[in-house]
Parts: structure tokens; C-alpha cells; sequence
């Protein structure tokens, strides 16, 4: 059975932050289980996987899993926590030999050939926007709002009559980018924060009491949280709907039906 599993789970300035005291900053720098690089996620069955995203911490997530050879990714947008691994990606195809076979939406690649125009040497690209497989997953992409990020790109994948859904940065979303998230079985959902007290037209991302609205909605059989800041703070309670879960690094989930 495939299996989903989490490399990284923070928000584009992972925790802990930099120039931050904060408890939750704190407690990552002991390695606690606040501790957390950007997000991304592997899909694997026995010893084939592809990942999605690919941000600056691409190459301690893959030392992490001992995994020395990628040649699959799915990016969702151009944005730096989400393809800041690239070119170390690229440096180990060409020492490796090997051609990575990277998939975006049509609008997404151009981003990411103008930040590092040598990929192309060593990656392949495919437009995604149109429905594209991969090892057995149908896979169709669509555009959701980034607030005042702009946009991204959220993944519905399919298989076996199992499906789920991977939006990592999305915000105030309308009926028909929530079409293909109905009634999967599971949704993982980026919240950065638990309630972000920020006016609405300077954010980007839901926080966990919006998403909880938005799976009355869609319905999914589970729901796992992601892209979280350093609000959340992993030791405390947080009063979620049934079914969903905060994700951490090396989570991972089944994806199919016994």
C-alpha cells in the first residue's frame, strides 16, 4: 500500500525562527517537537516515491530518511520555501548521472527557470495543468488563492478509489477551487497559525479556526494541518474538529482502503 509520509510541516520561515525568544522558538532549538523545516511530502510504495516540494531544507530531509537518489518531484508553486532545494536537486542528478523529471503547473515553470536557469541541464520539465499519472496516481492540478502571495497550486490524487488532496498555502477559497477537494478521504491543509489576528488582505494562508469551516465543506474523511508557524506550539491542546491531525516531521499515513 502506498504511503504518505512528512518530510517537513512549518511555514515558509520554518521554526525556529531565527531572531525569535518565543516559547514554541525556544523549545525547537532543544529539538523539541516544535522543531520544523519547510513543507513537504513524500508518496511512496516499497522502494518508489515521488515528493512534493522541494524548499531549502530538501537536502536535511533527504539525510533524514537516508534517501540518496530523487528522481520524481511535484512542485506547487514558485515560491522560495517550496522550490529553494532545486538547484542542490539538480547538483545531485548531475553527479548522479540521472535526469529528475520534475512536474508544475505551465505558469509555475517559467518562475523557476528564471530564479535557476541551469536546471534544464539536468531536469526535465512537464506542465501538470492538464491531468498527468504518476506511479498509478491520477493527478490533477488547479490553481487555489495565495492571499497576498498571489497564488498556488493545489494536487488531487487518485487511486484504487482512494483520494486526497495536497494544498499546502491557500486562503478565502471559493466554490470552484474547493470542487476537487470534496468528499476525499483525506486533505492535508497548510494553517499556519491557530487564530492569525492580522487584517485578511495582508495574509496568505488559513489558520486552523477558518479551516475548520472550510471542512464542513469539502467533507474529507481526515484532515492533517501543515505549514504551521511558530504560533503553534505542538505540546499545548488545541480544540480541532474530529478527524484532523497536526502534522510532524516522519508522520506518515496510509493512503488507501483496507
Amino acid at each position: 500500500m502506498d504511503r504518505l509520509v512528512f518530510l517537513g510541516t512549518g511555514d515558509a520561515m520554518g521554526t525556529p525562527r531565527v531572531y525569535c525568544g518565543c516559547g514554541v522558538c525556544e523549545e525547537a532549538r532543544t529539538g523539541g517537537k516544535n522543531a520544523r523545516l519547510r513543507s513537504s511530502v513524500l508518496v511512496e510504495n516499497g522502494e518508489d516515491f515521488f515528493v512534493i516540494d522541494c524548499g531549502p531544507d530538501w537536502r536535511r530531509q533527504m539525510e533524514a530518511r537516508g534517501i540518496r537518489r530523487m528522481d520524481t518531484l511535484l512542485v506547487t508553486h514558485g515560491h522560495f520555501d517550496h522550490i529553494g532545494g532545486l538547484p542542490e536537486w539538480a547538483d545531485a542528478c548531475r553527479w548522479l548521472g540521472v535526469r529528475g523529471q520534475l512536474y508544475a503547473p505551465a505558469e509555475v515553470i517559467p518562475l523557476m527557470m528564471r530564479q535557476y536557469p541551469w536546471l534544464g541541464s539536468h531536469i526535465d520539465f512537464h506542465e501538470a495543468d492538464g491531468g498527468f499519472e504518476l506511479q498509478g496516481w491520477r493527478i490533477a492540478a488547479w490553481r487555489v488563492c495565495h492571499g497576498k502571495n498571489g497564488y498556488s497550486y493545489a494536487y488531487r490524487l487518485e487511486k484504487d478509489g482512494y483520494a486526497w488532496v495536497y494544498c499546502p498555502d491557500s486562503i478565502s477559497l471559493g466554490e470552484e477551487e474547493t470542487r476537487r477537494m470534496r468528499d476525499a478521504d483525506l486533505l492535508v491543509l497548510g494553517t499556519s497559525f491557530y487564530k492569525e489576528e492580522a487584517e485578511l488582505s495582508t495574509r496568505s494562508v488559513y489558520d486552523m479556526t477558518e479551516a475548520a469551516e472550510l471542512l464542513k465543506a469539502v467533507r474529507p474523511g481526515q484532515a492533517v494541518y501543515t505549514h504551521m508557524s511558530h504560533d503553534i506550539d505542538l505540546n499545548k491542546e488545541y480544540p480541532l474538529p474530529s478527524g484532523v491531525t497536526l502534522a510532524t516531521a516522519g508522520l506518515t499515513l496510509e493512503l488507501g482502503r483496507r
